[in-house]
């Protein structure tokens, strides 16, 4: 049983969509926890913050090392984070007299945020893809029904005729323009975390930017300067998924209102209905409105998370845990949802 709609056994069936699963698993978070250690270690050596057999010690621990997972859940409820008890589990694993030369210089937010970033990247992949496919459904629906008139309405009140294409263009319009501001933010976003206890990277002393580079080189992430109480990147992010699931909300909305009236639309592969079996629910659009009205909630938290204090917030970073994941997952559901509604139009128009 999960608390999380997007990852329950059954509702995952209508919410979830398991690339986006796969991407926030306690296995994948882990795994690049681990991958920013390694890069790490090779980036210090290769400016000479560690020696080079240190090095090669943290990355042959690496290779073996497999986590108890148990000793995390405790360590996480201790320290608030994961990546201490993480750190003493590592340093273990690669003994004396090297096991100081993994971690040196980073903080847990460095791990964590970077570890984020390695994750969102293959995430944002996923649904710039599927952005695409909709895009392309959507065409498909306008180049065979284009022509078709329908009732155009404003205020919920019949207006003038439109043609179908008309109706067709105010939902994928929008898409295309977020595929470019989903371009442009990926530029902005993908970028190293790293700045050290309180951002200043002081163990590193002049050799600190070079060591951030390299680390970003190493993980083929952008580099910038540490952001550990500037959340807009993330912010803008969510703001941008709540476009998105927004857009396509309307889509949904637009087509259940057709569904209601009768005429306007034939959908193929509706739901079913317990009471009544005669009846073809337009189930996709209902969720399409559901993901759109979700993100659009959690969109305050995420603005909310922006207020940090001072150097860093334990308080703000765990809102955005609690929010952001699933603001990810409610985004790539709607697109699978729309990717699916816009191939059951059978008919649009007459």
């Amino acid at each position: 049983m999960s608390f999380s709609p997007f990852d329950h056994p059954i509702l995952s069936g209508l919410l979830g969509d398991d690339e986006t699963a796969r991407h926030f698993s306690a296995a994948a978070e882990i795994e690049a926890m681990l991958v920013f250690e390694r890069a790490l270690a090779e980036a210090e050596a290769d400016e000479g913050v560690i020696e080079r057999e240190e090095a090669d010690a943290v990355i042959a621990a690496l290779k073996t090392f497999k986590p108890d997972m148990a000793g995390l859940r405790a360590g996480v409820g201790q320290d608030g984070v994961v990546v201490p008890e993480l750190v003493r589990q590592l340093r273990t694993a690669i003994g004396k007299p090297h096991e100081k030369a993994v971690h040196f210089g980073a903080t847990s937010q460095d791990v964590i945020d970077t570890g984020l970033i390695l994750r969102l990247k293959p995430a944002i992949a996923h649904l710039d893809a599927t952005l695409s496919d909709v895009i392309d459904r959507l065409a498909g629906v306008e180049a065979r029904f284009g022509d078709r008139y329908l009732m155009g309405r404003t205020r919920m009140q019949a207006a003038i005729p439109i043609t179908v294409a008309d109706r067709v263009r105010s939902w994928r319009d929008p898409l295309v323009r977020h595929r470019r501001r989903l371009d442009e933010q990926r530029r902005e976003l993908l970028v190293v975390q790293f700045g050290g206890a309180a951002g200043t990277l002081e163990k590193l002393g002049d050799k600190g930017a070079g060591v951030r580079a390299a680390l970003a080189a190493k993980l083929q992430l952008g580099d910038a300067p540490q952001w550990h109480s500037q959340r807009d990147r993330l912010a803008d992010f969510a703001s941008l998924l709540s476009l998105i699931a927004g857009s396509l909300g309307k889509f949904g909305q637009d087509v259940a209102l057709m569904a209601q009236t009768g005429g306007e639309i034939e959908l193929k592969g509706g739901g079913g209905s317990s009471a009544m079996p005669h009846k073809q629910n337009p189930v996709a659009a209902e969720v399409l409105v559901a993901l759109a009205r979700f993100n659009a909630t959690q969109l305050s938290g995420m603005h909310q998370a922006l207020v940090h204090e001072q150097e860093r917030s334990g308080a703000a970073w765990t809102l955005e845990w609690l929010i952001l994941p699933q603001m990810v997952a409610a985004t790539a559901a709607a697109l699978r949802q729309a990717k699916a509604l816009a191939g059951q139009i059978e008919a649009i128009g007459s």
